[in-house]
């Protein structure tokens, strides 16, 4: 005690806050609950039952660490309960020698979400040539639960050896939908949506629309990045997009002003702390969890104590706000 008296006296000047950094976003409530002494209540999402709100966004896939990444995702899904949807499988449409990047259902256990991932010109293609049963038979060789399709038009436009995507990408959706024996999730890849695109998905019959909202990785900035002679004139392509926060608001206001199939919402991009992802969820009228993929993947990387340490921290952190928090209102 002695010690921790002299941190104290030590540290007390450095630890002074500006009042300007406030939080507005929530009521501070400390004389109306104890410290939680047990997890949260598990929740229905995706058909699966899941412990934490929290979700491994696509990443990585057919690079030469992608198996052992998914192996230490699919590990820490397992352990605390959470959703995870693999990266782009595009290879495996290909050739038959990554599988084993991929196939981690016997690790993340059958109780818990786990989806494929395929870009929607991929989907496109398969589609235009009459082959979605291919699509239907990699979820079968994966054991996964269905598809997630990422939305990508600038990424390709501006990557050296991007594809073409030849039409409007509600419209392959909608045919995939009408042909897969498996459900379907819907993401951008860091620009997130506009009302009408997010309007147009939550009137078809997907499972859930993952945002991939702007804020956080930006596909576009990255191929432009790798270009060899990028011009400046398209630079600011990579500034276009919508927050998180902002599509979380575009779906209410839709929700209560249309009839909606797509009933669940997998809330990424830019959330940089558990409290953001809180808020957001906290507020969404529809159920949502939340996906942090640049956090999962930089602790990924590292050995798999590293990373189930950072889940544990964000489970406790997330259970201090629902004891502690109340969101004002908005």
């Amino acid at each position: 005690m002695e010690d921790r008296k002299k941190d104290h006296i030590h540290m007390a000047f450095k630890a002074s806050v500006d009042k300007m950094l406030v939080d507005n976003r929530f009521m501070y409530e400390p004389l109306l609950a104890a410290h939680p002494n047990q997890d949260l209540a598990p929740f229905q999402f995706l058909g699966k039952t899941m412990k934490n709100p929290f979700w491994i966004s696509s990443m990585t896939g057919g690079t030469q660490n992608a198996a052992c990444i998914n192996s230490k995702l699919a590990k820490v899904a397992n352990e605390f309960g959470l959703g995870m949807g693999l990266g782009s499988c595009r290879v495996l449409l290909d050739s038959d020698d990554h599988w084993n990047d991929f196939k981690v259902r016997s690790i993340i256990g059958n109780q818990y979400p786990f989806f494929s991932n395929l870009g929607i010109a991929q989907v496109e293609n398969l589609v235009e040539k009459g082959e979605v049963e291919k699509i239907d038979l990699l979820n079968k060789q994966l054991d996964t639960d269905g598809t997630i399709i990422h939305i990508n038009p600038f990424q390709e436009a501006f990557q050296p050896e991007g594809d073409r995507i030849k039409h409007p990408p509600i419209e392959t959706i909608q045919k995939l939908l009408e042909e897969t024996k498996y459900p379907v999730i819907v993401k951008e890849v860091g620009q997130g949506m506009g009302y009408e695109s997010l309007k147009a998905l939550l009137k078809l019959n997907v499972a859930a629309i993952e945002f991939g909202a702007f804020g956080g990785t930006n596909f576009t900035k990255l191929e432009q990045m790798r270009r060899e002679n990028p011009h400046s004139l398209s630079e600011n392509f990579a500034h276009i997009g919508h927050t998180a926060h902002d599509m979380v608001l575009m779906v209410n206001q839709i929700t209560e002003e249309t009839e909606t199939q797509c009933k669940q919402i997998i809330i990424s991009g830019g959330i940089k702390s558990i409290l953001d992802g809180f808020y957001l969820h906290k507020i969404s009228k529809i159920p949502s969890v939340i996906g942090m993929a640049s956090l999962f993947l930089q602790y990924s990387l590292k050995d798999y104590e590293h990373l189930k340490n950072m889940v544990e921290n964000m489970a406790e952190a997330w259970l201090l706000a629902e004891n502690y928090l109340r969101v004002r209102s908005i």
